[in-house]
């Protein structure tokens, strides 16, 4: 396929000439993937055989467009239109989200548009309808746009099985997957079932460096609220500005906080996926527009946005994860073969280690990625269901569909049949029950055995568990909705309580139909509501990199003088976390003795070293009282001290007590709700009523308790508990610290480490067996730190 004329004269219009990868992408005659800068075009390269292909009528749909946001889908509406308009197109383009009318969806039933624009739960939704061979049986291409985001998530492997019921509809499809940062483009491309990998000129190096700020990050916290006098400086300097937070909560803290120092009223937003589906549009159309000089955002604005006036992101708390750094870059100055313009501002002093960690990793060009494990098979059970609401199916051909998906391509014949099984029965253990009942086999084929259980099965759709979530709304007849706070959260409110949603302070009047309804006071110093969001972890290659500049004195030169004098005192009055070596500390603090580890292993999995090892301290007459986990170090309290760490560190020893402790504790029986959720056991939604958390915990305990002592080799307790070991309690990342870091260096100390300090400041203090400790008051932060030798 080569460019029409009337397509080369619309770029010349437009001043442009179409980039190689652009046309190579053309000329492609089969399935590819795309590796493009932001700013590169990729989204142009990705339609364009499409439009070109449109220049000619054609029945039905023809091009099917899968991102993972439902803002991006609106902004590529917006952008395709442009070109479509120029050209004088007679194309049709929708979109189909969980926002869309559900008229519009009824009708695209019957009427699919010429390009769908949909993200992977709408589409497994749309394939699950009898009508799917109509809707897609004239699909000539899929665009996989952001593919490397969703290859990260269980929302990928559904999407992957649904590319692959795509390709047995219509056997002629090509597809192309988009992405800016992947770490291992071969891999990628083998996710999507085998592609050819286009490759793109990377461009310019970022303008990325830490922000100047008149005051030193603290030594603990994570608001970065010390630098709103910089922040909006660098904004007003700028034409507009990203303002990326890791956390709902704290974009919304930080939002307010900013507003109040905003002496020069430059309008800025807010956006994050809790705020409604009218004010997110609002902040959107405004970006769009050029009316806001900053939005301050989290991962709901991460990926592929066009707005081409954005010339500055500012990444507030350390990143976590290189590539994803490099994703936020991106969104500055969507010019091709410009630099894009980044300052980070990392919330305390710690982080200001990562920080530099993951600047010299940018330079490098060195991203960060985990292998990815074969396709979970919850993901598959649902796909199982799915399928028998769409018709009746052949055992064998599914699987063969199946297996021709990239992360489903080992899938043995015996772990497809364990979750055929389960969608028909529920298993051995709850055959017995009608409600598991839901496939039968007649005629050789797989039906449902009763077809109104598919409304139920489509109703529960998806992959992604939240916790519960409840609407928000101005109180009054036709109160304006101002998004969602988790149940949890309403729980604890009383009438007259304040909150933050929408960057505005609301007070709780009460709970009518499910709705939390609120009025305005903005005069009130406000609660805060703690969205669950998306808890950002370090990756393991970052959290190498830190540990390398730790301990690497030589490498100390390109930290600011602050952390070189902070690291020289913990060098000369305890030992300096380095690469090969676990190093620990015991010190005494408060009457209680301190224990350390430097593990750099992330959050989750020093969690569980933490309840591990406090288990082998009690073993052991230790008194351990509590501990607290951070991405990089464990810091546990106990009665006595801890003068030979090695036996509670002993692999063999912590393996049997994982297994003791997730028998029957909370953490397996969570894990385990999330993967009945997904596989279809239990039902979050049914008609005419919303199961809450609570109920949907209860129901799911009950379950685990009865599967484990009836059914111990139920398919969902072995899913649950490779995803508990690998997910949630993270043990893969214990062995993996203790495999690489094989020299032991324990420290015994008579006061408070220089590194530790800061750890003693964390309020998030976990109790062990019911036993507690007051967390320290900010006013004993200077004499801690005094302690410490530091000021």
């Amino acid at each position: 396929m080569t460019l029409p004329p009337a397509f080369q004269d619309w770029f010349v219009r437009q001043g442009w000439q179409p980039h190689p990868h652009q046309l190579a992408l053309l000329e492609a005659t089969g399935d590819s993937l795309l590796i493009a800068p932001t700013g590169g075009g990729k989204t142009l390269a990705g339609f364009l055989p499409s439009l070109v292909d449109l220049t000619v009528p054609h029945r039905g749909m023809h091009t099917l467009y899968v991102s993972p946001l439902k803002a991006l889908t609106a902004d590529i509406a917006r952008n395709l239109a442009r070109p479509v308009a120029d050209l004088g197109l007679q194309i049709r383009i929708e979109d189909r989200t969980g926002d869309t009318r559900p008229a519009q969806r009824a009708r695209q039933r019957v009427d699919p548009p010429d390009i769908l624009l949909t993200t992977p739960e709408s589409l497994a939704l749309m394939l699950s309808y009898e009508q799917a061979p109509l809707i897609f049986g004239g699909l000539r291409r899929v665009v996989l746009d952001e593919l490397h985001a969703l290859a990260e998530s269980r929302r990928g492997d559904q999407l992957m099985l649904a590319l692959a019921r795509l390709r047995s509809l219509a056997p002629h499809l090509v597809v192309t997957g988009l992405s800016a940062t992947v770490e291992d483009p071969a891999a990628l491309a083998r996710f999507m079932g085998g592609a050819q990998v286009i490759h793109a000129d990377p461009g310019p190096d970022p303008d990325i460096a830490m922000l100047d700020t008149a005051k030193p990050p603290p030594w603990s916290g994570a608001g970065g609220h010390y630098a709103i006098p910089d922040v909006l400086k660098a904004v007003a300097e700028a034409t507009t500005t990203i303002i990326f937070i890791n956390t709902r909560a704290q974009a919304e803290l930080f939002f307010h906080a900013l507003w109040a120092a905003n002496d020069q009223n430059l309008p800025i937003g807010l956006h994050h996926g809790s705020l409604s589906r009218e004010a997110r549009e609002r902040v959107e159309a405004a970006m769009a527009a050029g009316a806001l000089r900053a939005v301050v955002a989290t991962g709901s604005l991460d990926l592929g946005i066009d707005w081409g006036a954005v010339d500055l992101v500012i990444q507030v708390g350390a990143p976590r994860n290189v590539k994803r750094l490099v994703q936020r870059i991106g969104r500055a100055n969507h010019r091709y073969n410009a630099p894009s313009r980044a300052r980070i501002v990392p919330a305390n002093r710690f982080e200001v280690v990562e920080c530099v960690a993951a600047l010299q990793a940018v330079a490098e060009r060195d991203l960060d990625g985990d292998p990815r494990g074969p396709g979970p098979l919850d993901v598959l059970c649902q796909h199982i269901l799915l399928t028998a609401c769409a018709g009746p199916f052949d055992a064998d051909a599914l699987y063969a569909e199946v297996t021709r998906s990239g992360p489903y391509a080992g899938l043995s014949r015996a772990d497809f049949d364990a979750c055929l099984d389960f969608a028909a029965t529920g298993g051995y253990a709850l055959r017995a029950y009608d409600r598991w009942q839901r496939l039968m086999q007649r005629d050789g084929l797989w039906r449902l055995r009763d077809p109104r259980a598919a409304r139920d099965i489509r109703m529960n759709i998806g992959t992604i568990i939240e916790a519960g979530m409840l609407k928000v709304r101005l109180r009054g007849r036709g109160g304006a909705p101002l998004g969602e706070v988790e149940e949890s959260f309403a729980a604890t409110l009383l009438p007259g309580d304040t909150f933050l949603i929408g960057g505005q302070t609301v007070r709780y009047d009460g709970l009518r139909d499910m709705v939390v309804e609120v009025t305005k006071q903005p005069s009130k110093e406000p609660r805060i509501a703690v969205f669950s969001g998306l808890k950002l972890a370090t990756s393991t290659q970052l959290s190498r990199r830190v540990q390398a500049l730790i301990g690497d004195p030589d490498a100390h030169a390109a930290l600011p003088q602050t952390c070189r004098d902070w690291l020289a005192l913990q060098a000369r009055v305890s030992a300096l976390p380095r690469a090969g070596v676990l190093v620990s500390e015991t010190f005494p603090h408060r009457g209680r003795w301190q224990f350390v580890l430097y593990g750099f292993a992330g959050r989750n999995a020093l969690q569980t070293l933490g309840l591990l090892m406090t288990r082998l301290m009690e073993d052991a007459g230790l008194g351990p009282l509590g501990f607290l986990a951070t991405d990089y170090a464990l810091l546990i309290w106990s009665l006595d001290p801890v003068t030979d760490p090695a036996p509670l560190l002993d692999p063999v020893g912590l393996r049997e007590g994982l297994g003791e402790w997730l028998a029957g504790n909370a953490v397996m029986k969570r894990s385990f709700r999330n993967v009945a959720i997904v596989a279809g056991l239990i039902q979050r939604n049914l008609p005419g009523q919303r199961k809450t958390g609570k109920q949907a915990t209860f129901s799911s305990d009950i379950l685990y308790d009865t599967l484990r002592k009836y059914d111990p080799d139920h398919l969902l307790l072995r899913i649950t508990a490779d995803e508990a070991r690998r997910g949630l309690v993270d043990f893969d990342r214990i062995e993996e610290m203790l495999a690489r870091s094989p020299g032991r260096d324990h420290r015994m100390l008579d006061r408070v480490s220089p590194l530790a300090a800061p750890l003693l400041l964390e309020v998030g203090r976990v109790p062990i067996a019911g036993q507690g400790r007051e967390r320290l008051a900010e006013a004993e932060a200077a004499a801690l730190m005094a302690e410490a030798g530091l000021t």
